[in-house]
């Protein structure tokens, strides 16, 4: 059975009762807890770019090939994509705060494995395994903000933890870089390692468990494989998870490229990653800004199509201007900034949308949204990113077809909607 498609404008906020805190953890406030769910979501950006200016360091200490240390990411990010469907699932079943510890801890020991790796082959174990359990931070912190808040409160406190949340791609290449220079390539996995040991610690003390013990699902093969049917038999879904992927994925196009474009495109080292990070970064920032602001006061139908022309625009003036220019700073990068602060318009309408489509299930709503965009960064970094790093023009022509079906998708998705209103409308009307 097809799902009612959620309205288009938030209707008056209604708090969800969160389960009572433990006397001995002082509640945390709106801002505490964007800062907490933000610092746990930087658990991906900052394993996958505080290591991209060491990839010639990596090379050279374990004598591998390129393909070899970039195969490094392609695992993590399958490991991401592949048990970033069961985070939800298993927080619905267990409660957000266990998963959230147990994740960390395992986050913490596969950073020391991969700063102790001897061999290329040990290095893809142990970022398998962090990328088993970064994405715990992604995943939950979705579900403990719809647990806590609804609807226009909720896209702002998740506008406000991706406005934080934004400072770890602008920061990690940077750090990694001058890491590399400063100490060597494994003294960024310590980093990681010593950074997940004290968000562990702040999360154990005073992270509290936001999902009633009345409120969780079982745990159990027949009621999972009727959850994910029930979800991945949602036409409504894939469309709007595909639309926050295929966003993801342009940007994703042009940061998985940058070992190979900056240096031989842009004449850049690898201290030098800022050129590119900061104006992704930048546009992420200021668009979260924009719709934390906008939350509430237009739909979300209006919000989304404004970000659309963002980034239909940015991309178009890249491949413009790529057509009959040699690449050349800062043009080569200015649209990214226009980019990403379409796609943080986008997201957050897109992302509510889709977990209020199954409310009881919204952990494993946001694990299969999140898988999406996982897999999409997967392939943009196994397969798409390799075939186009060779010209910017290529990958500015790569992000304009990405967005351009997200585009598409959206606006598919809304003639789909309004086929499944016409029936209850009808219906009311013969009333």
């Amino acid at each position: 059975m097809l799902p009612i498609p959620p309205a288009d404008l938030p209707p008056d906020p209604v708090t969800p009762v969160p389960p009572p805190v433990p006397s001995h953890m002082a509640p945390l406030s709106r801002g505490a807890l964007a800062v907490l769910l933000a610092g746990m979501s930087m658990l991906g950006p900052l394993s996958i770019d505080t290591y991209l200016p060491a990839f010639g360091a990596i090379q050279d200490s374990l004598q591998a090939t390129p393909l070899e240390v970039q195969q490094s990411l392609t695992f993590y990010m399958l490991a991401f994509a592949g048990m970033v469907l069961w985070h939800g699932a298993l927080s619905d079943a267990f409660g957000r705060r266990n998963l959230i510890l147990v994740s960390l801890a395992m986050f913490a020991i596969g950073s020391l494995g991969c700063a102790s790796a001897h061999t290329v082959h040990y290095l893809w174990f142990f970022r398998m395994l962090q990328g088993v359990s970064a994405g715990a931070g992604v995943v939950i912190s979705r579900a403990i903000i719809r647990d806590l808040y609804a609807d226009a409160a909720a896209a702002r406190l998740l506008s406000l933890v991706t406005m934080i949340f934004s400072i770890a791609p602008a920061v990690a290449p940077i750090l990694g870089g001058w890491i590399v220079i400063w100490f060597d390539w494994r003294s960024i996995f310590l980093f990681l390692a010593f950074y997940t040991v004290i968000l562990l610690a702040f999360c154990y003390w005073r992270l509290p468990e936001t999902l009633p013990l009345d409120k969780r699902q079982p745990f159990n093969p027949r009621f999972l494989a009727r959850s994910y049917s029930e979800i991945l038999r949602s036409p409504l879904f894939h469309l709007k998870a595909g639309i926050v992927a295929l966003n993801f994925g342009g940007l994703f196009l042009f940061i998985t490229a940058a070992p190979e474009m900056l240096p031989h495109q842009l004449g850049l080292g690898p201290s030098q990653f800022a050129w590119l990070f900061i104006p992704c970064v930048s546009g992420i920032f200021f668009g979260a800004m924009a719709a934390n602001r906008i939350a509430g006061k237009m739909t979300f139908v209006r919000q989304i199509g404004i970000g659309f022309a963002f980034l239909l625009c940015a991309a178009s003036v890249n491949v413009v201007f790529h057509l009959f220019l040699p690449p050349s700073l800062p043009w080569s990068v200015l649209p990214l900034f226009f980019y990403t602060f379409g796609m943080s318009l986008v997201g957050p309408g897109a992302t509510l949308l889709a977990l209020d489509l199954f409310p009881h299930i919204r952990g494993t709503v946001a694990s299969c949204q999140a898988f999406a965009t996982t897999l999409m960064g997967a392939i943009v970094a196994g397969v798409i990113s390799p075939m186009l790093s060779g010209s910017v023009l290529w990958l500015a022509s790569g992000q304009l077809a990405m967005t351009g079906l997200a585009l598409g998708l959206w606006l598919i998705s809304r003639r789909f909607r309004h086929r499944l209103l016409e029936p209850l409308k009808l219906s009311a009307g013969a009333r």
